[in-house]
């Protein structure tokens, strides 16, 4: 129908899916949906308002979206072996300005969570984010060699006394202590909340161990690792109601009335897809061979003098500092880009550069392993990252401004005529249309 409704439209979503075919899309916070997700989001389910909870409704007509919300909520409860699950959130920002929202007190509550700097969330307390101007915020670092300095948490913690600890990150590709995390909570008094966005997938996989044992909360998009639409969970763990019985009305509330109105019911219905899928032995060896994908090309990029944030990757991603290669995060993505690999520019830590031309890129194999890559392919796309930035070693972005913005201009213009480039492009697209894309 939408071929002959709206031809544009149709065109333009054609021609994004053979992008998506055509390109090694390589940003860890992507991937791609089985078509079963994807039908689930195109349903009728899209037409009812949903305000409320299951059986607590301010609409009549939600006999069946209350079945679909109460299953996508067993699913998740067993999934992540917790007793309590809100589906709702319809993001990210939502779901963690909800927990804030459920426990502090505005102005006055504390937030403890790692700098943006250094591979943290907006929404874990950033100052320019809503978290860091509603409530208090202190950011904790990473040490010198790229990983978590527990010590150094901790004695942040004991000084600031913070409400909430979040852990759990977006540029971090070290597995992550959650029990070391939990000691220093219980320790100054705190609840810990563990953001498992980017790594929920690998969590029920059993490729990175889990936070229910030691965190209050957990939170997670369901979009990135766990591979479903774009929305978001919130958990509260046995140890979450242990400290506080009224967790889970206390978030229930801070969602509706206090951020949301109607939950998307399509939505909820398409979560509950992906936890389906995500409960089968074949999640499991897909969760593993993310981990496994990303060891190998860590490995091969090591090989040519690339500088790996913390030294390698024990999860989905793998954070790039390129100054040693004299080469600006920006114009490396760019050119990347020209040559058919998507990934993104990434501050790294102890950046000196502005957040949009920063030193480093960020990439991940969530998406490519989706599609069918093994270890043995990751040798082609290391070969191929290096020739790219070996062919724009020479761009230098000043730190003036002004100067840098007029050279910034001149390289994108000419970037997209790069013979090289163009070349390398032409050798990905023919490699990656060789592995299906699920929908």
């Amino acid at each position: 129908m939408l071929k002959k409704t709206d031809p544009q439209v149709y065109s333009l979503i054609r021609e994004e899916a053979k992008r998506q075919k055509e390109v090694l899309e390589m940003i860890p916070s992507e991937n791609y949906t089985s078509t079963s997700v994807l039908e689930a989001l195109g349903t009728v389910l899209n037409n009812k308002y949903s305000e409320g909870y299951p059986k607590k409704r301010y609409y009549q007509g939600n006999v069946v979206a209350d079945k679909v919300e109460t299953l996508a909520q067993e699913r998740a409860k067993k999934l992540f072996g917790v007793p309590y699950v809100n589906v709702q959130a319809l993001s990210g920002s939502v779901m963690n300005l909800a927990v804030y929202f459920a426990l502090l007190e505005p102005v006055r509550g504390k937030i403890m969570g790692m700098s943006l700097a250094f591979g943290g969330h907006l929404t874990h307390g950033q100052p320019q984010s809503a978290t860091g101007k509603f409530f208090r915020s202190v950011l904790y670092t990473l040490g010198k060699d790229g990983k978590l300095d527990f010590e150094a948490i901790e004695k942040q913690a004991m000084r600031e006394k913070p409400d909430i600890i979040v852990c759990g990150f977006t540029a971090y590709p070290r597995l992550i202590d959650f029990k070391k995390f939990g000691v220093i909570a219980d320790k100054v008094g705190a609840y810990l909340l563990a953001d498992i966005s980017h790594i929920a997938g690998l969590v029920v996989g059993g490729a990175h161990p889990s936070p229910a044992a030691y965190a209050h909360i957990v939170t997670t998009t369901t979009h990135k690792t766990l591979r479903g639409p774009r929305g978001a969970l919130i958990m509260v763990t046995e140890k979450g109601l242990k400290k506080d019985p009224e967790l889970g009305r206390k978030i229930d509330m801070a969602i509706i009335p206090g951020l949301q109105g109607g939950p998307h019911d399509n939505q909820t219905a398409a979560i509950a897809v992906s936890l389906r899928e995500a409960g089968k032995p074949a999640f499991k060896k897909y969760a593993e061979q993310i981990v496994a994908n990303s060891k190998a090309l860590a490995k091969e990029l090591t090989g040519y003098g690339f500088d790996l944030v913390s030294g390698g990757s024990d999860n989905h991603l793998i954070l790039i500092d390129l100054k040693n290669k004299g080469v600006n995060g920006a114009v490396a993505a760019l050119a990347l880009e020209v040559a058919n690999i998507i990934l993104n520019k990434n501050g790294v830590p102890f950046d000196t550069m502005p957040p949009f031309y920063p030193s480093g890129i960020r990439l991940g194999t969530p998406a490519i392993t989706t599609r069918g890559l093994k270890e043995r392919d990751m040798v082609k796309i290391a070969g191929w990252m290096n020739s790219v930035i070996e062919e724009v070693r020479n761009i230098e972005l000043p730190k003036d401004k002004e100067k840098r913005t007029e050279v910034w201009r001149d390289f994108r213009r000419e970037v997209v005529k790069n013979k090289k480039l163009l070349a390398i492009a032409k050798e990905v697209k023919s490699f990656a249309t060789k592995f299906p894309v699920p929908a």
